[in-house]
């Protein structure tokens, strides 16, 4: 028998077994769809019906039809998929998936620095629990940031949560002040600028493009800045042939799938590795999946008032873009 533990369905799996076929044929009879983030391991990336960045996953999850979805991502992605599509069957393969950017706004501390500032629009980076999202006004993804800041009136006070990083960047091209809540994503905070300097010299040609989570001395380095779908794309059809990548590394799967002839460089870290990979994101395995779809466990449940509160400000991004 199989248990649940850890967070996800404990079982060895039989390594002759094809997981690939069997999670097909596990699709078709339970009318399952998987979507995956970017920065899934690439053989989970293979196997998924979508891949995409945040909107494109909050997107795709408002537009399914399966009867149950199964996101393999982290939580708070998983939970916006259940906001999203209450009667549905939202399964994750591993509960532990958790987010460092989202784990560094506390519901209760957040409340109580909205609180203090009662005039100010609350605008939440999707990268936040649900308990956060049904505390905000309006959700934004690094994709339409902008776009959803300047269709507000300039004389509105912001607050912007939970990533100061997205925050300043967004201040910076939008010529805001709002006010930043102090969260980041220790994945695209831990760059390190004088490897990347160093890389740069290295390789001459190469153009550096980075996510707006990383810091600004980064983001004033880089040739550009944008969400992992918009770096995907400029690496699609920009011209140039080396590019040194200042996100998490699994977008490079798809770059390398897209680019075959153009060559992908992770930026490093600022520690003894070589690249940055999100330690939440690759707690999925395709075993896990693979588990989670035969038992349809652990399902990610919430309450309907949070559904309900949390699903507002979501609607009003996904209306705006």
């Amino acid at each position: 028998m199989s248990n649940v533990s850890k967070g996800f369905v404990d079982e060895q799996v039989d390594v002759t077994l094809d997981i690939f076929a069997e999670i097909e044929i596990l699709k078709k009879q339970k009318n399952a769809v998987i979507l995956a983030h970017y920065y899934q391991n690439p053989d989970i990336q293979d196997v998924a019906d979508y891949i995409g960045d945040s909107l494109g996953l909050a997107q795709q999850a408002q537009q399914t039809n399966a009867d149950i979805i199964l996101f393999a991502g982290v939580h708070f992605m998983a939970e916006t998929a259940k906001i999203l599509n209450p009667t549905k069957k939202v399964l994750i393969p591993d509960m532990n998936a958790g987010c460092s950017l989202a784990d560094s706004c506390p519901p209760d501390k957040f409340a109580a620095f909205k609180q203090q500032h009662p005039n100010h629009l609350v605008i939440s980076y999707i990268n936040c629990t649900a308990e956060i999202k049904a505390l905000s006004d309006i959700i934004c993804t690094s994709s339409n940031a902008v776009k959803i800041v300047e269709s507000l009136p300039k004389e509105q006070p912001i607050i912007f949560a939970p990533d100061k990083n997205l925050g300043a960047y967004v201040n910076k091209i939008t010529g805001r002040n709002m006010l930043l809540w102090d969260g980041a994503c220790m994945v695209h905070e831990i760059f390190s600028l004088e490897k990347i300097t160093k890389l740069k010299i290295q390789n001459p040609q190469a153009q550096l493009v980075a996510h707006p989570e990383c810091e600004a001395a980064i983001l004033d380095k880089a040739d550009f800045i944008g969400s992992t779908t918009a770096i995907l794309n400029y690496t699609k059809t920009n011209p140039c042939k080396e590019f040194i990548v200042a996100t998490e590394t699994g977008i490079l799967h798809q770059m390398i799938k897209n680019s075959p002839e153009k060559t992908f460089i992770p930026a490093p870290p600022n520690n003894s590795c070589a690249c940055n990979d999100c330690p939440h994101m690759k707690l999925n395995t395709l075993e896990k999946i693979y588990l989670t779809l035969k038992y349809e466990q652990p399902e990610l449940l919430l309450s309907a008032d949070l559904i309900e509160k949390a699903k507002k400000p979501i609607l009003r991004m996904l209306s705006l873009s």
